[in-house]
């Protein structure tokens, strides 16, 4: 989910939006409509649309989140858009434009630029807008909401901003078209593409698996394992793969269904007792196919492991769950979840071998009924294992914005939460597990492994989480162009990946990368696919140059707001050891090579400051990667503290020595 960026946010209560506000009306349902300029939109359900001129509101249930599409008309270029844009909405708004991005021409705009607003951490807040333009026309979407509903209505926010297109614009389709086989002509515009994509991304190394019809049409990698190195990527290079884990996991279940040992619909306490959650509702209600399906309103809190010491047992799974409480109604929204991704595996795990522990159950149930059976013997949970021969190194981004080789330390941190994240693969193997997808259930040698029905039982249409796209159990389902496609992806620090099957064409397709600028080659290499399988427009290639340019304005103006090694006074006045008295969690400050370096759970790295909009003063963490420390230097009753907040929580450090 891309777009504009959108995890942006602002508290500002409907109230505080602009006056004289007409035709107010909430959705029963997901209802398109037109702007008075002729924008098409669609307005999600529960959410409440006024109107007032130019200005088309969206505010969601909780009403402290708006999302505002303004006709602006003529107007000289995209800032002088939002400016204009900003004072119908709200005439006395006065935030600071930190970055401004082009983005590309597509769904029938001209020109597309976004922009990020300065704010402060103990805000809550994000405001964005992007800035659309048609001929002379400009149209400009605002999003401008608390931090935390923007990370709960994520989805809706996606369905609003990808359903805005100008008046009379009839997207490209290729429904019912017939897919061109993959030639060797064509896997060779797709390895091209591969290649080129990397280069502009600056990925060192890339595993890549190409599946027609049953068959693998070709697998290989392009790069290396390792900047400075020699050693290429090949079908059988090991990369974490992430949460593409979790269709796997997902698979153990439909087996497990299969073999009799649970049912989707009856509840996750009569197969695991002890399951619980932070709410007694939430608990009885969950049934087993809720475990991965992003539906039950858990909230994500992947902070409440990164910033652990990484040696908890598979069991802290259910008890972090049973401290956890939803944040929205059962069954009303996207809310992904690591945690009770995790415990769906363990769940599975101990169905099938109920006498070893449960980390252990977990394993050995995915070798038995998952990976032997496919064949994918590179894959593993073993980290010594996985980290030794034919292994790709993780890269990121350093704070000067080089691509560098970083440690994989902070990727350790999944093996308790391993069934949400924790396999390493290859493209190879990879390419098998989609190619079972793709055969629903039937394995290369005609031999039935998983029932047809419980196999696309994980692909049922769940939650939505954006335009022509929904989460089942572990796998997204979306339509892109009329064609029906089936997808996950998988991050970790400097390890991203992402699969793709075309159910309706036989096509499959698989890419590992290790670097954090992977991610930005998944989307147009979809549309790449999609382009050289259907004839479509060539849209691919400008989404990649695209996307090259925004990261490296965004590590620019991330770079821009750091005083790098720190500020002296502040760093000087850090006490050694900080600890968190909710988790127990600990962060020490030390010295090292010279500088002053932070431990943080999973996060080590040298330190900056970054001093914010309201004269706050941050304490980052610059080692490579994407993850980093991000923590309010404070004090509170006269202890020196450090407050780490992500949007819907918020963990406080105090001073210990």
């Amino acid at each position: 989910m891309n777009g504009i960026a959108l995890r942006l946010s602002l508290t500002i209560a409907l109230a505080a939006a602009p006056t004289a506000l007409l035709a107010q009306a909430r959705a029963a349902a997901d209802a398109p409509g037109k702007t008075p300029a002729g924008i098409t939109y669609v307005q999600p359900k529960d959410w409440t649309l006024t109107s007032n001129g130019a200005v088309t509101l969206f505010a969601s249930p909780e009403t402290d989140l708006n999302i505002a599409v303004v006709d602006v008309g003529g107007a000289p270029a995209a800032q002088a858009a939002a400016a204009k844009a900003w004072s119908l909405y709200k005439a006395d708004a006065t935030r600071t434009v930190r970055l401004a991005t082009p983005g590309t021409a597509a769904d029938g705009w001209d020109e597309r630029v976004s922009f990020a607003y300065d704010t402060s951490p103990g805000e809550r807040r994000v405001v964005a807008a992007l800035a659309m333009r048609k001929g002379a026309a400009w149209t400009v979407l605002i999003v401008d909401g608390a931090d935390a509903t923007m990370n709960k209505r994520a989805a809706a926010a996606e369905i609003i901003e990808h359903s805005l297109r100008p008046a009379g614009y009839a997207p490209e389709t290729f429904a019912g078209k017939t897919a061109h086989r993959l030639t060797p002509e064509r896997i060779q515009a797709l390895r091209d593409f591969i290649a080129e994509s990397a280069r502009e991304l600056e990925v060192p190394g890339v595993g890549i698996a190409l599946i027609d019809q049953g068959q693998v049409v070709w697998q290989g990698g392009y790069g290396v394992r390792e900047l400075g190195h020699p050693e290429p990527i090949d079908a059988h290079t090991k990369f974490m793969i992430a949460s593409n884990t979790k269709g796997m996991t997902t698979l153990l279940l439909s087996v497990l269904a299969d073999e009799g040992k649970l049912r989707w619909d009856e509840t996750v306490t009569d197969v695991y007792p002890s399951f619980r959650l932070g709410d007694d509702n939430t608990t009885k209600a969950v049934e087993n196919r809720h475990l991965v399906c992003a539906c039950t309103g858990l909230p994500r809190r992947d902070f409440a492991f990164i910033l652990a010491d990484g040696k908890a047992p598979a069991s802290d799974t259910f008890r972090q769950l049973s401290e956890t409480k939803p944040t929205s109604s059962f069954g009303e929204l996207f809310q992904y979840s690591n945690l009770m991704a995790a415990a769906a595996g363990y769940v599975g795990g101990s169905l099938a071998y109920p006498k070893l522990e449960i980390g252990a159950a977990y394993d050995k149930a995915m070798q038995t009924r998952i990976f032997d059976p496919l064949g994918m013997h590179d894959t593993t949970f073993d980290t010594a294992v996985a980290e030794s021969g034919d292994w790709a190194r993780p890269h990121g981004f350093d704070v000067d914005g080089r691509m560098t080789e970083m440690s994989n330390h902070f990727n350790h941190l999944i093996a308790p939460y391993r069934p949400a994240g924790g396999a390493w693969s290859s493209a190879a193997d990879v390419a098998r597990y989609a190619d079972l997808e793709l055969s629903k259930g039937v394995l290369p040698d005609g031999k039935r492994m998983v029932s047809e029905a419980n196999l696309l039982e994980r692909r049922k249409r769940g939650v939505p989480t954006g335009e022509d796209a929904w989460y089942g159990m572990g796998l997204f389902t979306e339509i892109v162009s009329g064609v029906p496609v089936v997808t996950h992806g998988g991050t970790l620090q400097g390890f991203h990946s992402d699969w793709w099957i075309l159910p309706d064409s036989g096509i499959g397709a698989v890419l590992l990368t290790n670097s954090d600028s992977g991610p930005a080659m998944f989307g147009p290499f979809l549309r790449r696919l999609l382009e050289i399988a259907y004839d479509g427009k060539p849209e691919a290639a400008q989404e990649v140059a695209t996307a090259a340019a925004q990261l490296k304005a965004r590590e620019g103006a991330r770079r821009a707001r750091l005083t790098v090694p720190g500020d002296p006074a502040a760093l000087a006045g850090l006490a050694a050891e900080y600890r968190d008295r909710e988790l127990g969690n600990v962060i020490t400050v030390h010295n090292r090579d010279g500088g002053k370096w932070v431990s943080a759970g999973a996060i080590e790295g040298p330190l900056a400051t970054r001093k914010n909009a309201d004269g706050t003063l941050s304490l980052v963490s610059i080692g490579p990667g994407a993850i980093q420390l991000d923590a309010v230097i404070g004090n509170q009753n006269g202890m020196r503290t450090l407050t780490v907040r992500d949007s819907q929580h918020e963990y406080v450090y105090t001073a210990v020595r």
